[in-house]
């Protein structure tokens, strides 16, 4: 009887054993398949990186994903405080030509956006600029709409009619490489006062559009990102100044789910690992495999999609790196200080628009603030007003203490709306970044890097690399960051490439005064031939 009942026993272990043999050889089979996927690795999980990602993992790559940071999003992505308050480094917009990032967010099956917003600008002596919603407008040839419709409460019609001159240089700035030269190396104060623009329309209109869109003063930006930046933002279409802004932080209504995504596809992410060197293949010159400290992650391919600050450490500590010109030139460009900080009021303060720029509080720094409680779900039942205000080119604010910044944020915003002064502040977040983001300055066209680089399989991603999309700020990042992941896919010769839209192609009366231009200039070139 007991050799009997033992029987079944006998008969169940053999059968886990087998089940056990088979589990094996699959996770072997598995493991197998998965050597025999190529390796990407890609260094920075911002927009570039996690865009690269995303595309190179649909292509049936082994992806990984290596971040200094505790979590993906760099700078955009955010964090609690000790209370388990949102913070940030700046709020971020999302406007009408973002063709590309509102795809993928499609694609996620997210809503993060907000609607269309109005916007201001403001002065010491208040209110002086209200931007209406474009699109809902009758389309004007560019740029009039912009002209037309933008309600300017103090700068004069003169003035405004001075800028004019400037179309001939929107015309000529094509994004070529030809115009990137001839432009990068003047500034963008020599270039307005060329051109004929009076003082008043400069430090009323466009210096305030450089402060908070190239974070610098015109002296210190580069003419051709100048003409760039205005071209795709303002001047290019009617409605490319309408912006939608996050219901949260970007990291939380964006990058959180979409890694979710990654990680579901196999993309393994390692946080807080900092490159510290390449490994190379002499006899081919690829780039086997990346370093952080003691730890190698062999790759077949490696996309770098770092800020301009975090790639200049990479090649201070990267003997590989520093054998390459290219590299050793990116330690000429600058990058800018910036400075966020929230505060919770004890009040509410009527705010017309959610989204100001601001200017003419101090000379060299532009400044923005933001209604959260009209753009963050998180806010939209405080009982107080909840403001964010972000300097760029904040220098001379980052020695202060948390407390001398406080008080200095509420006496300009005080300035901007009157009612500000009389609220207190019940809580603070104040959150400084010493080089956060690329300064354009005159000639470091020069020094910025392509998508490809002098090793075979080692590609740039960023908004800072050099690429004839023709977009901006997030969306170039991101756009880069699938033209790095097509040069794995060539090189590579696996999968499909990403399908990148293109910007709105140029008005025709844009592409016809761009065809003449050239005609002329090849006609004065042939009679200097001659």
């Amino acid at each position: 009887m007991a050799t009997t009942s033992a029987l079944p026993l006998w008969s169940s272990a053999i059968s886990n054993r087998r089940r056990g043999g088979r589990r094996l050889r699959e996770i072997r089979a598995e493991r197998q398949e998965i050597d025999k996927k190529k390796k990407v690795i890609v260094v920075g999980a911002g927009w570039a990186g996690l865009g690269a990602a995303h595309h190179l993992l649909k292509q049936g790559f082994d992806v990984t994903l290596i971040e200094a940071g505790a979590q993906p999003g760099g700078l955009v992505a955010g964090w609690k405080t000790a209370s388990g308050r949102s913070v940030e480094v700046g709020i971020h917009g999302f406007w009408y030509p973002y063709k590309n990032i509102f795809s993928l967010v499609d694609e996620l099956g997210l809503k993060p956006f907000t609607k269309w917003t109005r916007s201001s600008q403001y002065s010491p002596n208040g209110l002086e600029v209200e931007s209406p919603i474009f699109q809902d407008l009758p389309r004007l040839p560019s740029p009039l709409g912009t002209f037309v419709y933008t309600q300017f409460l103090r700068l004069p019609l003169w003035d405004r009619l001075t800028a004019l001159p400037l179309m001939y240089t929107v015309v000529d700035f094509d994004n070529s490489d030809r115009a990137w030269r001839k432009y990068d190396k003047t500034t963008a104060r020599e270039l307005f006062r060329n051109y004929g623009c009076s003082e008043r329309v400069y430090k009323d209109a466009f210096n305030p559009m450089l402060l908070v869109g190239l974070f610098a003063p015109g002296e210190q930006c580069s003419a051709a990102a100048t003409l760039g930046m205005l071209y795709y933002f303002i001047l290019a279409h009617q409605s490319d100044f309408d912006v939608v802004w996050c219901r949260g932080t970007v990291g939380e209504k964006i990058f959180k789910p979409w890694l979710e995504v990654l990680n579901a596809r196999g993309c393994r992410f390692l946080s807080g690992k900092k490159v510290t060197d390449l490994t190379i293949n002499e006899p081919t010159g690829e780039v086997s495999g990346v370093r952080c400290g003691n730890e190698l992650f062999n790759a077949d391919a490696v996309i770098f999609s770092v800020g301009v600050t975090a790639m200049q450490r990479i090649v201070e500590s990267s003997p590989a790196l520093q054998q390459s010109e290219e590299f050793l030139d990116i330690q000429n460009l600058g990058a800018i200080d910036i400075l966020g900080v929230r505060l919770w009021l004890d009040r509410k303060v009527d705010i017309n628009h959610p989204s100001n720029a601001c200017f003419g509080f101090d000379e060299t720094t532009g400044w923005t603030f933001f209604d959260l409680n009209a753009l963050h779900d998180e806010y939209k039942d405080e009982k107080g007003t909840v403001v964010e205000a972000d300097f760029y080119h904040a220098n001379q604010f980052l020695p202060l203490s948390d407390d001398q910044i406080v008080k200095k944020v509420m006496t300009y915003l005080a300035k901007c709306i009157p009612e500000f002064a009389a609220a207190e502040v019940v809580d603070q977040a104040v959150v400084r970044f010493r080089k956060a983001v690329t300064h354009f300055s005159p000639g470091s066209y020069q020094h910025m890097m392509r998508g490809t680089t002098s090793f075979p399989n080692l590609f740039m991603a960023g908004d800072w690399i050099i690429t004839r999309h023709g977009s901006w700020s997030q969306e170039k990042a991101y756009v880069t960051g699938l033209e790095a992941a097509n040069n794995v896919v060539k090189l590579l010769n696996q999968g499909k490439a990403a399908k990148i839209i293109p910007v709105e192609p140029d008005e025709a009366h844009i592409t016809e005064l761009r065809r003449i231009s050239t005609l002329v200039q090849e006609s004065k070139f042939i009679h200097l031939l001659n």
